[in-house]
Formats: C-alpha cells, structure tokens, sequence
C-alpha cells in the first residue's frame, strides 16, 4: 500500500491509488507555495541570489505534473498494480528533470532516497517503522550528492529529523501496522512520526546559524531547511485534513552579500543528460574545472547536472559524445542577487507576486527599457546591434519571475536566437517575432499575466497584423545609386526605403506614409534625434494623432509604428 492521504478520490480510482499520494504531494507544494517567498528571501548559501523557494517548488510541481499524467494512464489501477517500481522511477526522474539550483537537486535526491526505500520492501504496508527507513535513506542520499557537504543546510535538516524519528521508534506503539488497518489509521500514524521528524526539523533549522557562519552573519536561517519544514508541515496537514502545523516566521537576510564561494562565477546552469552507461565521478572533476558548486546525480542513463561557471556552453560540451543535452536553464546570478537586493529594499521582503506569464524583451537604450517595464517587460540589453546571445537570452527567461514566458526579440537579427533559447529553456516559452522594438511595443501592450504563453503570443500576433512601423536614421554610408550620402536622412517604411534627404523632409514623408487610414503614430525619440519634438509634431498629417516618448536608442532617429 502506498503512502496514503485524505483526499477524496473524484475520479473513481481505488485506494490505495496514486491520487491519494498525490494529495500528499499536492499538500506540501501548496504549504512551500504559499511561503514560496519567505523561504526565497533567507537564500544566502551557497549564493545569495534568492531563489531557494522557486527552485524546490519547480521540483514539486515535476512530481505532481508526473503523478497527474501516471494517474490519467492508469485506468483505474492501484499503485501496487501499476507497479511500485514503475511509479517511483517515473517520479524519481521527474523530480530530477525538474530540478534547478542547488536546492532543487538536493530535494530531487531526498524524494528519490525516500522513494526508492518505499519500493525496497514489497508487501509491506506503509507505517511508521517503513517511513523512519525512507527518512534515512534520503538523507544518506542527499549527502552522497553533494561533493562537499555543508553542516547547517538542508542536509543536517534532514539528517536531524531522520535520527530523531529512529530513536523514537523503538518505544512508539502501533509502530507496525497490520494488514487490517484502515486508511484512516494509516493517515493518523503516519502523520504522527512525520509530526515528530517536523518538529526535529524545526529545531535543526533554528540551530543552523551556529553551525554556518554565513547564516549566523545574514541574520537568517538556511533557506532549503526552513523550505523542507514548510513542506513537511503541508504533508502533515494532508495527512490529518487540516491545517499545516503552525511554523515560525523568518525575517530576510539583514545582509545580502555574505561571504561565499561562488562571487567568481556568474552563471548557475543546470541541464540534464540522457544515453547509456554515463559515469558521475569523472564527470564532477571535469566540471570543477570550470567552475564551482559541482553537482552530478542520476543514474546511468540519466544525469542533472549543475555548475557555477562563466562558461555554460564548455559545461554541456563536456557532456557531447556521452549524450543527448536538455532541461537546459542558464540564471545569471549576478542579476538575481541584484533583483533579490532590489525586491526587498522596494517590498520590505514580502517579495513579489507570481503570475502566469511573463514578457522579455531585447531592448537598446533607457527610455526603451523604461517604456517596456512600464508594461510589465522585464527587459534585456541587447547592445549596440541588438545581438544578445542564447546564454543572454537563456539566463534574461530564468528571470521572468513566471514559468511561461513571451520573448520579444524586437529585431530580425535576434528571432533565431530566441528560438533557440526557447527550445532549450526548462520554461513554456513562445517567441513573438517581433522584427523592431516599436513593433515590441505595441505588442506588449497585449500582455495578459493571466493567461497562459501561448494565448498571449496569439493576442500579440493578431494586434502586429494591424500595425505598420517605420523609421529614420543617418545613412551608414553612401548610396551605391547616388540618393544619398553618409550621416544623411534615409527613411524606412517596414524595410522598404521610401525617402532620403535632410531629417526634417524624410521625417515627413515617413510620417505621411505611415499615417494613410492610421488613427495614432507612436515616435520613440532616438538619442541624438536632430529634431525638436514641436517640430514633430507639426509634420504629421492625415489627421493622425502622435504619441511621442523618449526611447534613447542610439542608431535610429525615431522608431515610428502606426496602427
């Protein structure tokens, strides 16, 4: 019998049945969601780049995604007819796919040590002496993951809890449970040793600071601790039909750039690896070569592994010829460290709130991030050329506080690579090829947080079919034909040239050509535009009206879009 919970089966299937463990499992998600940023905002080892919560969230919601798509296959079977060892490894590699950071792996092995201890006695009934035993092994397995394990963390957490529930089993009744016991038994015992493993946990947590001197100097708790608790609290209340136990609040980090290891390294990158036969230990070293924080864990025919490095593209080289790379997620730290430092000063560490989906766009110049942010965008500077590359883009997704996410490229140059990027992030991403930054504009007017990726690319698309752009900028060099010469006007509407000559006249002339049965003209004032913007204003005709705002891009004049 697998490991029960008290939710009502509304589908039919039977006890014991995959959807009583995943309330269980859906139970703790929900506990760490609703503290999703709390526990974000105590990160500060091995970096402070807050992102404990998402990344042991992330993790969950894998299991859960896995459970939901084993139970709609099962056509009514119980665990123990679909097959214990099916189930945990299904699961086991869903929480390793799903795992990013390091506190995502380090919970993916907890669920595999605990899981693969579940399936290691067959026949027995799930009760307190068999859950004692998972405890132990996904401690001894969350160490065996960790090259270098750190006293205070997540680790000790567990290991404290596992110890604790050991040495009280020996004098708890009721500690085996007989084939005849009834589900609501099953509940009540189980979540009575869990209650006891919560509680050694609380205490482990609070001892944390004496045990790492980074903690004790930020004023705070270890994050991936105090997460593990709040999830063990959910579990508990699903266990019992109630309310989670009730646990202590934590205040942020009073400081947020401690001392740690990895302030050389810039790049967090976790990928998975699937083939044949794939080796950890020779990989580990390999990977330390380049950076920091080496973890390697899997089995032989799949690995996630994550790195602090500079390099993430010589990371998953190494990997190559031993298989197939994906689940690649690239998060540029240096950036989380400053939003996280940002977050707290504006929120006073309430953090922010989650939506659905969220927008990135490749933009040139502060008045053009400032209108972007200003529709909710988190932007990414792209350069001069507006040419970031997949690593840029990979880590600018990571960022997008959402797990679906719309990129606007904003230049022909830049939609291959953000496909690419796409392709490769562990996040729901859609790429709106948009080919200019006013075309990005007026697409992101259309960004619903609510919806979902896909649905906002769709509303996206449909508002560019009725939206023409154009643009002045100095010629880069001579015409070839004789129009005009270097430093002189030439305009643009969509990519066809249609005017030459001094500003003011191929301003106009844009202008009039962009206005025929436009009701507004949006102008975004480039840097260096030779104009004043009363004089704009007077060569518009056609009856448009212009809305003009300061882009500060430094290649083009004005970016113009009509719709």
């Amino acid at each position: 019998m697998a490991a029960p919970g008290r939710a009502t089966d509304q589908t039919g299937v039977s006890d014991p049945s995959i959807v009583r463990f995943r309330a269980l499992v859906e139970a703790g998600l929900a506990a760490l969601e609703a503290r999703r940023e709390e526990v974000n905002d105590l990160n500060v080892f091995p970096v402070a780049d807050g992102d404990t919560g998402d990344n042991m969230v992330l993790t969950l919601r894998a299991v859960l995604q896995e459970l939901d798509r084993l139970a709609g296959a099962s056509e009514g079977r119980t665990i123990d007819e679909i097959g214990r060892d099916e189930i945990v490894a299904s699961v086991a590699r869903a929480a390793l796919l799903g795992a990013r950071g390091n506190s995502g792996v380090i919970l993916s092995q907890l669920i595999r040590g605990a899981a693969e201890e579940l399936i290691s006695r067959p026949g027995e009934l799930v009760d307190p002496v068999l859950i004692g035993a998972a405890l132990a092994r996904a401690a001894d397995q969350a160490y065996g993951s960790v090259r270098n394990p750190a006293e205070g963390t997540i680790l000790t957490v567990v290991r404290e809890m596992a110890h604790r529930v050991a040495s009280e089993l020996a004098h708890m009744p009721g500690a085996r449970l007989g084939e005849d016991a009834t589900a609501g038994e099953q509940d009540l015992v189980i979540a009575e040793v869990i209650q006891s493993a919560l509680e050694a946990g609380e205490e482990s947590v609070k001892r944390g600071p004496d045990l790492l001197p980074v903690l004790r100097e930020a004023g705070v708790v270890d994050a991936g601790g105090y997460g593990l608790t709040v999830m063990l609290a959910g579990i508990v209340g699903g266990l019992r039909g109630s309310e989670p136990p009730q646990l202590d609040h934590y205040r942020a980090a009073r400081v947020t750039h401690p001392q740690h290891a990895s302030t050389t390294y810039r790049y967090c990158t976790n990928f998975a690896v699937t083939g044949t036969g794939l080796e950890q230990r020779g990989f580990a070293q390999a990977l330390e070569q380049l950076g920091d924080s080496v973890l390697v864990v899997g089995d032989p025919t799949t690995l996630k592994v994550h790195v602090h490095t500079d390099d993430p593209d010589a990371a998953t080289a190494l990997f190559a010829e031993a298989g197939i790379v994906s689940h690649l997620d690239v998060a540029d730290m240096r950036e989380q460290v400053q939003r996280r430092d940002d977050r707290l000063q504006t929120s006073g560490g309430r953090g922010r709130t989650a939506s659905v989906c969220g927008a990135l766009a490749v933009v040139n110049g502060d008045g053009m991030a400032n209108l972007f942010a200003g529709f909710g965008v988190l932007v990414l500077d792209g350069g001069p050329t507006l040419n970031p590359s997949i690593y840029d883009l990979l880590a600018a997704i990571h960022a997008v506080p959402s797990e679906e996410v719309v990129v606007l490229p904003n230049s022909a140059n830049v939609v291959m690579t953000a496909d690419r990027a796409a392709e490769l992030s562990e996040k729901t991403v859609a790429v709106v090829p948009t080919r200019s930054p006013q075309a990005g504009l007026a697409a992101a007017v259309s960004l619903d947080p609510a919806r979902r990726a896909a649905d906002n690319a769709d509303a996206m698309n449909a508002t560019l079919e009725h939206v023409r752009t154009g643009a002045v900028a100095p010629a880069a060099r001579d015409d070839a034909q004789g129009r005009f010469q270097a430093g002189e006007a030439v305009g643009f509407v969509e990519e066809e040239l249609v005017a030459w000559g001094s500003p003011r006249e191929t301003l106009r002339d844009v202008l009039a050509a962009l206005a025929q049965n436009a009701e507004l003209i949006t102008c975004l004032r480039g840097a260096d535009a030779p104009l004043d913007d009363e004089t704009v204003h007077t060569l518009v005709s056609n009856g448009a009206d212009l809305e003009l705002s300061e882009g500060g891009q430094p290649s083009y004049w004005w970016l113009l879009s009509a719709e």
